[in-house]
């Protein structure tokens, strides 16, 4: 039986291959063979044919371009990273100096709606100082739309419903349209901060916590040396 000759699509993708290979192995080919960069053209997307050297600068300008649109990204986040550290750091001094529950409030007022543009800040508390002894009947009796949330003791983000909404801002809860939610729970304290914004993009599901976490830590440590109102 007679075998049928390669066909020249055949032949041509081997050549190209072996060519391909061959300047793999030999990234220096170039620089002895300076002359060819000048002479080899490779078609544009427009149609015109470019020299080898303008298709690399080409291509570097759109690496470099990209790589600069990525650095930018990071400083910004960077930028974004220090000035919360800054904020954090303002609104940690002034609940050190808070010597009682109406300071800790009034600085937690102040400095998120100043530093962090909250539309409306609220600070609940459901505990008494025997909370770990009646834990079940204070979440069955003042709590119970936020059992879960406390089983979870992690903050959350997003839109909560009307419900919640009303029980947390009263008659501000029809223009708030989302919402950080961070438990407070320590040594006789079971509460929860919630901070309103009436855009519905600033707190989103898929934001980081990390700072709501310790904002959470240091309150729930503040409001233990403190006294408490009456519950």
């Amino acid at each position: 039986m007679n075998q049928k000759a390669p066909t020249k699509t055949t032949e041509n993708s081997d050549i190209e291959d072996q060519v391909a290979s061959y300047l793999n192995d030999h990234p220096d080919f170039f620089i002895h063979h300076d002359d060819l960069l000048g002479q080899i053209e490779i078609p544009h997307q427009s149609g015109v044919a470019v020299s080898l050297i303008e298709r690399q600068v080409e291509t570097l300008r759109s690496q470099l371009q990209e790589s600069q649109k990525q650095l930018s990204q990071l400083l910004k986040v960077a930028r974004n990273n220090e000035l919360l550290q800054e904020r954090m750091h303002r609104l940690t001094l002034e609940l050190i100096d808070a010597a009682t529950f109406e300071e800790v409030l009034n600085a937690l007022e102040d400095e998120l709606h100043d530093d962090f543009k909250a539309d409306a800040v609220e600070l609940r508390l459901f505990s008494s100082s025997h909370l770990d002894e009646h834990l079940d009947e204070a979440l069955s009796n003042q709590v119970a739309t936020f059992e879960q949330f406390f089983n979870k003791n992690q903050p959350i983000c997003g839109k909560l419903d009307q419900h919640q909404l009303d029980y947390i801002f009263g008659t501000e809860g029809d223009r708030i349209a989302s919402t950080a939610l961070i438990p407070l729970k320590s040594d006789g304290v079971l509460g929860l901060l919630a901070i309103g914004s009436c855009d519905p993009k600033r707190f989103a599901p898929h934001h980081g916590t990390d700072f709501l976490t310790r904002l959470g830590e240091i309150i729930s440590r503040t409001l233990q040396a403190v006294s408490l109102p009456g519950i």
